[in-house]
């Protein structure tokens, strides 16, 4: 068996380590808490999370037999007085193994994600009660349009909040979201959500907060000299101060 061929094994044997354990048991058995801040505040939040650390503990198994295999070559194939070069054609053999691995790492991880990309993605999947919102992305705001007493958008009672998206905990909130100018980035990250706004489109986005309290709205697009200036907040209310908001916005909405 030549040097080739140990080293796909060996690679392969590790990734199928590694991929085999994160299936199975998940991510808990690591602590890389340094590397991924534990602040989530979704439900399919942790579920990202781990992803995320499967594809960086692939990488970075393939960069370090990378890099062994760089030194190992560097100092097999020094440069002696004595010694004159070989002219190769390659290897088939090694093109294959490393096609292969290539192959079925990539395969792997589009059946392990193909069912978490379908529950965030897949409009057919948004729970039936979430809570609807429609988000107007323009330089350089976020305005969030929520729908009167009536429940329909575009209509009088409709109110805005700018830059403050209000949201209830413990349920899902489906945000249809749209740009007027250029394209934007929503981006939400305890949550881990974000998604581009294209001036065109609608793009349909869901999440369920899992805890209460203030965090990070933000453009993660650059989308003009103003860019910096685009962030906002998300505040979670508990389901009683959401509904207690809402009573108050409509009412202000009606003096108007």
């Amino acid at each position: 068996m030549n040097f080739f061929w140990r080293m796909g094994l060996l690679l392969a044997g590790m990734l199928a380590v590694v991929i085999g354990l994160s299936v199975i048991t998940g991510i808990s058995w690591l602590d890389l808490s340094w590397v991924m801040p534990d602040n989530v505040v979704s439900t399919f939040g942790p579920t990202l999370d781990n992803l995320w650390l499967v594809i960086l503990w692939i990488t970075g198994i393939i960069f370090v037999v990378t890099e062994i295999t760089l030194l190992v070559f560097m100092v097999k194939y020094r440069h002696k007085e004595d010694r004159k070069a070989d002219y190769i054609h390659g290897s088939n053999k090694a093109e294959v193994v490393w096609t292969s691995i290539t192959f079925v790492i990539v395969m792997a991880l589009a059946f392990y994600t193909k069912g978490i990309w379908d529950e965030i993605r897949d409009p057919n999947l948004i729970p039936a009660d979430a809570y609807p919102i429609h988000m107007m992305a323009k330089q350089f705001e976020w305005n969030a349009t929520y729908a009167g007493a009536d429940g329909q958008f575009g209509t009088a009672d409709d109110f805005l909040s700018l830059n403050v998206l209000h949201i209830p905990v413990d349920r899902p909130v489906v945000v249809q979201l749209e740009a007027e100018d250029v394209i934007h980035s929503f981006f939400l990250p305890e949550f881990r959500v974000k998604q581009d706004a294209v001036p065109g489109m609608s793009t349909l986005v869901w999440f369920e907060a899992t805890r209460t309290g203030e965090f990070t709205l933000a453009c993660a697009e650059l989308c003009g000299l103003g860019h910096y200036t685009m962030g906002g907040t998300v505040i979670v209310h508990s389901q009683a101060d959401f509904q207690d908001w809402l009573a108050q916005q409509q009412a202000a909405a009606e003096d108007d």
